[in-house]
């Protein structure tokens, strides 16, 4: 088995050296379009097609569900499989960039092992939202995980430049907050009990959506570690994806459901925004 791996990875590493001259143009491109992407789907800002809104008709497709779970756990693994494959096959990567490679694998391990199997089971999505965000994190997965660790150049003293040591340290601060609130959402309803609450506890005594604004600190994060276009792109749609529209449609949807809803929190950036 491990011949036949290292037979396949010889061979993907060829031809991955034989489009090397275009590559880097693709995976700058790739980074482009996302800037674009999240750019307008921050001034389109289009109430998301998530569980807690279909029951109020907001589809746009009549597109068949499929359990959220179960899209999940089909959506995440290309995202760290992509990355350790590109570590695998890399002739050029340093430990600096497998350790920064490193960080996107143990991100998308996490979402896959820890939150995709502990999501609620019955909740539901639309299939072709399910399609859309899984090419995007294959897509992701490929752009960031070949570029960092084939073309990203760093300095022998990178991992005590203030920009890795803050960036790993923003990572995994927002990692952090962001199991922690996932943690608080799941709990929420007792077994057996139907509905939505109020969060209370952590970051959520501040904001509507701290389980998103620990995920935009963490790729923050992770963009000023590596400090690439590609990363930076990254964190940029995730800021206006999930920090201006998923938290700031959450939030509007807990003041128009709950009369008692603290009215001093905000969307998605503690005492900002």
């Amino acid at each position: 088995m491990m011949e036949v791996l290292s037979h396949l990875g010889a061979a993907v590493g060829d031809m991955l050296g034989w489009i090397g001259e275009y590559e880097r143009g693709i995976l700058g491109s790739i980074a482009v379009l996302m800037v674009l992407l999240g750019t307008y789907t921050t001034l389109e800002n289009k109430t998301p097609e998530s569980p807690r809104y279909l029951s109020s008709g907001v589809r746009s497709t009549n597109s068949p569900l499929m359990s959220n779970k179960l899209a999940s756990l089909l959506t995440y693994p290309s995202a760290f499989i992509i990355p350790c494959f590109c570590m695998y096959v890399s002739r050029n990567a340093t430990h600096i960039n497998m350790i920064l490679a490193t960080l996107m694998v143990i991100h998308y391990l996490q979402r896959t092992f820890i939150f995709g199997l502990l999501l609620n089971g019955t909740s539901k999505i639309p299939v072709h939202v399910f399609r859309m965000s899984a090419t995007f994190c294959a897509l992701n997965g490929y752009m960031i995980g070949r570029y960092q660790t084939e073309y990203a150049v760093y300095d022998a003293d990178w991992l005590t430049d203030p920009r890795f040591v803050i960036g790993v340290a923003l990572f995994f601060i927002g990692m952090a907050i962001n199991i922690h609130s996932d943690h608080i959402l799941r709990n929420l309803r007792k077994p057996g009990e139907t509905g939505y609450k109020i969060p209370r506890g952590g970051l959520f005594e501040y904001v509507s959506g701290a389980n998103y604004f620990g995920e935009i600190v963490e790729w923050t994060g992770f963009a000023l570690a590596c400090w690439t276009l590609h990363t930076a792109a990254f964190a940029f749609f995730t800021a206006g994806y999930i920090g201006v529209i998923k938290a700031f449609a959450h939030h509007r949807w807990y003041l128009a459901k709950f009369e008692d809803y603290p009215k001093s929190r905000k969307a998605v950036i503690p005492f900002l925004i």
